[in-house]
């Protein structure tokens, strides 16, 4: 039997996940009470379902009675009941955004600040994150991206690594992303902006990648990145951290930015972790 628990930040994802899973062919059960959470687990065990594959939903909105989990799932696995958890992650920024754009109020957060709400949370579920067998940051993820991870994990049976590495183009008139964990300024190389057939291409474009790539500076440059970060990431790891967000920048986010972008993630692609590539600024004028 396969037993999931999926839990998580409120916003993150669980409801999309718990479907997910739903369609994959999983039993799913959300929001039980933790009371009777054991009782659910004893009929699982007893061949009360005939799914071998059951997915529970568990968050914050369990109240106080969340403090009593830590106990069962100590039982749990006295009963002999393997079980594994879930823990979706994002960031408080775009959680808030989430929460604003839906109008929809924070289980902990009553009439104050969504923020704070957000914040609270993280430290009441903080024991279940410590004990997570998959943790996924859905800050920067679709939902079909978000999707294709939970089919890799739980359709595919293949191995998972907690980390994701985002590198987001942007321009630098257009001010630099607030959840950067590192920032890198390429307004030093050859500028495509003033070659005339260059300029109103982006980065995109074979032309301007040519045009970028051909100068020694951008080489050396993509050289000394990737050593610099295949250095970081299993240190960043080691730290806890199971997501990093590499900002490359230049004038106005549409030529150089966009090239080493895609070339910084063509290189790391062998590092065997979740890549994503964003343009955040190719498309503004």
């Amino acid at each position: 039997m396969r037993f999931v628990i999926v839990t998580g930040m409120s916003g993150a994802g669980k409801s999309s996940v718990l479907k997910m899973l739903e369609d994959a062919g999983f039993f799913c059960v959300d929001n039980l009470p933790i009371k009777l959470v054991k009782k659910f687990v004893k009929l699982i065990m007893q061949g009360h379902n005939e799914n071998d594959k059951v997915a529970l939903g568990l968050d914050v909105r369990s109240g106080q009675s969340l403090d009593e989990l830590d106990k069962v799932l100590d039982e749990m696995k006295t009963m002999g009941c393997p079980y594994e958890i879930l823990f979706l992650d994002c960031s408080t920024e775009i959680l808030v955004k989430r929460y604003k754009e839906t109008r929809r109020i924070h289980p902990l957060s009553q009439s104050g600040r969504v923020d704070k709400g957000i914040e609270l949370e993280r430290k009441r579920l903080d024991f279940l994150r410590k004990k997570a067998d998959v943790i996924i940051d859905t800050s920067h993820l679709l939902v079909r991206d978000l999707k294709a991870q939970i089919d890799k994990i739980y359709v595919e049976d293949k191995n998972f690594r907690n980390f994701i590495i985002m590198i987001l183009s942007f321009g630098f008139k257009y001010g630099i992303p607030t959840d950067s964990d590192l920032v890198f300024d390429v307004r030093f190389l050859p500028n495509p902006y003033y070659v005339e057939n260059l300029k109103d291409k982006t980065g995109m474009d074979p032309e301007v990648r040519q045009f970028i790539m051909d100068s020694e500076l951008a080489v050396r440059f993509l050289d000394k990145l990737e050593d610099l970060i295949t250095f970081l990431i299993p240190n960043y790891i080691a730290e806890g951290k199971n997501q990093l967000v590499i900002s490359i920048g230049c004038t106005g986010g549409k030529h150089r930015s966009v090239t080493l972008s895609n070339e910084l993630a063509k290189r790391l692609a062998q590092t065997g972790y979740a890549i994503k590539t964003e343009h955040r600024d190719m498309d503004k004028d």
